[in-house]
């Protein structure tokens, strides 16, 4: 039987990394304050796009692993992921496309006119599209998590370890997966809470999702039984939800759609782990000798690297798993 993993945090990055681990005959168990739709993963919009996470060149590999993953889900209803196209705008002026985003098939799109995918008159100067994952959070973690206790999984909520030792010994190998937790967990002062807050609304048929990065951020993605509205980025330890906040977000996103403002369904507000040095996914050593993955740090992109964080996460513990029993 091969060793216990302990993964801590309930959130995409945990679940993931949990999948992949139990699928691969470890005996994974998650630990975590919070799981499922409490999780600040459960807040997100959740498309894909690689968004407030460094460093680019890390980044971007991990997105691109998970994109292919989150392709290859799409063709399963029963896992919430489906295939939606992006519009990218800009109020400035020329927007550029990535060079990652050509090999997705990424093309300029008009601001103007019947082939525009606003009401004229456009509120924005240029854009471009492209076909990516949309993750409706409300199916896929449950996905996520069933597929872990078919694997043999077990979750267990409402943990609080003060420091990763704490875990029980029966574990040889910790998988840090804490999200903004990791900031006291291992006292990383890289963290940093940006603040996301968003208002759900009704259904509303874009057929797309509308995305602006630019001040005052905004974002409308339609999911199968709601959509989201969004949203802030700001530098706040603050969960506390602003009602003003939601009336800018939410009078945004329906002047950009030209359409009357919506009844807001639910208010949420999420803190996305962004590190300032960059995504933390390295292997390193416990006061007690055993050995920890850390794998947080993601800031806004926790669903778009989570594949791909994952699949590094688990080649780190073969690799550190075959040293312990000598085959290297």
């Amino acid at each position: 039987m091969k060793p216990g993993v302990a993964i801590i945090g309930g959130g995409v990055s945990g679940l993931t990394c949990g999948v992949l681990l139990a699928e691969r005959g470890y005996r994974a168990a998650i630990f975590a304050k919070e799981t499922g739709q409490e999780t600040t993963s459960a807040i997100a919009a959740a498309i894909w796009y690689p968004y407030d996470a460094e460093p680019a060149g890390n980044v971007i590999t991990w997105a691109l692993g998970t994109y292919k993953s989150l392709v290859d889900l799409s063709g399963e209803p029963r896992t919430g992921v489906s295939m939606m196209e992006l519009c990218q705008f800009s109020r400035a002026g020329e927007i550029q496309i990535p060079n990652w985003a050509h090999s997705l098939g990424a093309s300029v799109i008009s601001t103007e006119g019947e082939k525009s995918p606003i009401i004229s008159p456009s509120p924005f100067k240029s854009g471009f599209a492209l076909t990516v994952p949309l993750m409706d959070t409300t199916i896929y973690l449950d996905y996520l998590a069933t597929r872990f206790h078919a694997a043999g999984g077990s979750i267990t909520a409402n943990v609080f370890f003060e420091k990763l030792e704490d875990v029980d010994a029966e574990f040889v190998l910790v998988i840090n997966c804490a999200g903004m937790g990791a900031r006291e967990l291992v006292h990383d002062v890289d963290l940093e809470p940006h603040r996301g807050q968003v208002a759900i609304v009704p259904k509303i048929d874009l057929g797309r999702a509308i995305v602006c990065d630019e001040p005052p951020l905004m974002y409308a993605i339609p999911r199968a039984n709601d959509c989201v509205f969004g949203g802030t980025n700001e530098l706040s330890d603050d969960r506390d939800i602003d009602p003003a906040v939601t009336s800018r977000i939410v009078a945004e996103c329906s002047r950009v759609l030209k359409i009357s403002n919506p009844q807001v369904l639910a208010e949420r507000v999420g803190l996305r782990p962004f590190r300032k040095s960059g995504v933390r996914l390295q292997r390193d050593c416990l006061c007690d000798g055993r050995t920890v993955i850390h794998n947080y740090g993601h800031g806004g992109a926790g669903f778009t690297l989570s594949w791909g964080c994952a699949s590094e996460v688990v080649n780190l513990a073969y690799c550190d798993l075959r040293q312990r029993d000598g085959l290297e």
